[in-house]
């Protein structure tokens, strides 16, 4: 599992590529600390376009950021996900939580 976050258009992305399960969660919550430290409070996108699997650790991991987020008024999109992830976030109800793009 790979988390890269960069700078695009704005926003603050974090780009997924990989499968997010239980034993990846560790690593990746300590990769998405700079979304957590956002200073200046920009809007932050999940880009899934690579990310093959996410387990309900990486979705607990989603709804963390976006329950530390919410209050500062920033918005957390996911964008690019794949059929089967959309199916995850159906079944689990994280469809109706987070903003898409």
């Amino acid at each position: 599992m790979n988390t890269t976050i960069q700078q695009q258009d704005g926003y603050l992305v974090a780009v997924f590529e990989g499968r997010l399960d239980t034993a990846a969660a560790p690593k990746t919550e300590q990769d998405m600390r700079p979304l957590y430290s956002n200073s200046e409070n920009q809007d932050i996108i999940l880009d899934c376009a690579h990310l093959e699997y996410i387990s309900s650790s990486g979705l607990r991991l989603f709804l963390g950021l976006l329950k530390a987020t919410k209050p500062k008024g920033i918005h957390v999109y996911i964008s690019n996900m794949s059929e089967g992830l959309k199916q995850v976030f159906n079944m689990t109800g994280f469809t109706s939580l987070f903003e898409f793009k």
